[in-house]
């Protein structure tokens, strides 16, 4: 039997109906869109209709709207982009210290070149308090950024609450909501963010996409220089059949968002709830109601997380929250700034699901977890 894939946070499978919109783009419209010619004309058509796709689900205007290489990409634009924009009026971002490296590595760069960054901290749950991030704000902030949704533990922020503080003191507001679309509602006006990146690859769209959504009014320092491609922000001739392929999806996301939620928050419950039948000593990460539909990270106590992936990784896809080698444990930023016990954290391991998940699978998973947490206790006692 295959093995059952956990780990849609990581990466997602294409949807067919994403691959079908693409196939003729890789197959007979080979023609760049910058080409004022014939073959030229269907794959501009193509980006702009995608274009308008992505507007669609994140509820802004297409011209808003920026293809790049992905979600990493997208950040760095962004982060970087705006920082140097607005260097002369401030040198001070605030973010969370509970970011993708995307976004931590970025403001690291930044500070090289004289930034400072403020980290605010989580709670227990992943959780950031608007009102810590309204503390860390001064005169010379001129960047936010703060992730919508964790891709380790799903903990979903208050950025509205965010936003409306952060915007009252005009600082322009970014967030990385690659793990989003799909599982969530994302709109930027009720969001209240001035930028937003997403990725291809986390929502059934092709690797190597990816989108950014920048306030009109705002602009950022170009971050590829070459021809005007992207209304000159993003020089470089169009990726038309990823851009084609994140569009439907996006299309698709829009779509079947109520049921998607639906289907992967009750094989979500019934993951959780069969393990903890099964299994003793047992602590979910992350916040038990605001946090992502699909994403389960539970800790084993006592367990090694790298023990634990060598057990079902034959039967089971899924991700580590710690790695343990010799005498030394290597626990994720994530959990570390959520401040889980070492006993507990050593033994994490993230359950992602997907539209693609079905219920004989999650009972299999239960089974498997089950009998590789018995056999690994047995071996330390």
């Amino acid at each position: 039997m295959k093995p059952i894939y956990l780990d849609y946070n990581g990466t997602t499978p294409l949807h067919p109906e994403v691959i079908a919109a693409m196939l003729p783009f890789l197959e007979v419209e080979f023609g760049n869109p910058s080409s004022s010619h014939w073959y030229g004309i269907k794959p501009k058509q193509a980006v702009e209709a995608a274009r308008q796709q992505v507007a669609g689900l994140l509820g802004c205007l297409p011209e808003e709207v920026f293809f790049t290489s992905g979600g990493t990409e997208s950040n760095n634009h962004a982060i970087k982009g705006m920082a140097r924009a607005l260097g002369r009026k401030g040198r001070h971002i605030v973010t969370s210290a509970f970011e993708h490296p995307a976004v931590l590595e970025v403001c690291r760069h930044l500070e090289k070149e004289g930034f400072e960054t403020t980290r605010v901290a989580v709670d227990d749950q992943g959780m950031i308090d608007p009102v810590k991030v309204q503390q860390a704000l001064r005169p010379d902030t001129v960047l936010v950024t703060v992730m919508h949704a964790n891709n380790e533990v799903g903990t979903v922020q208050p950025l509205a609450a965010i936003s409306e503080m952060v915007r009252k003191r005009s600082i322009v507001m970014h967030t990385d909501a690659a793990q989003s679309p799909g599982k969530i509602l994302v709109d930027v006006t009720n969001l209240g963010v001035d930028m937003l990146s997403i990725a291809g690859h986390k929502l059934y769209a092709p690797k190597g996409v990816g989108a950014l959504y920048v306030r009109k009014g705002l602009a950022p320092e170009k971050f590829c220089h070459g021809a005007g491609q992207e209304r000159g922000w993003r020089a470089g001739t169009e990726n038309v059949m990823g851009i084609v392929g994140l569009g439907k999806a996006c299309a698709i996301a829009s779509r079947d968002l109520a049921a998607n939620m639906d289907h992967m928050k009750t094989l979500r419950d019934r993951l959780h709830k069969g393990i903890l039948q099964r299994v003793d000593d047992v602590r979910l990460n992350g916040h038990p109601e605001y946090r992502l539909p699909n994403t389960l990270n539970l800790s084993f106590k006592g367990l090694h997380a790298n023990r634990l992936l060598e057990e079902i990784g034959l039967d089971i896809a899924a991700s580590a929250g710690a790695a343990c080698h010799a005498n030394a444990v290597a626990v994720s930023h994530v959990l570390e700034s959520m401040r889980v016990p070492v006993e507990w954290a050593k033994g994490t391991l993230r359950f992602s699901l997907g539209r693609m998940t079905t219920a004989p699978e999650i009972d299999r998973a239960v089974d498997l977890v089950a009998a590789a947490a018995a056999k690994l206790r047995s071996s330390y006692t």
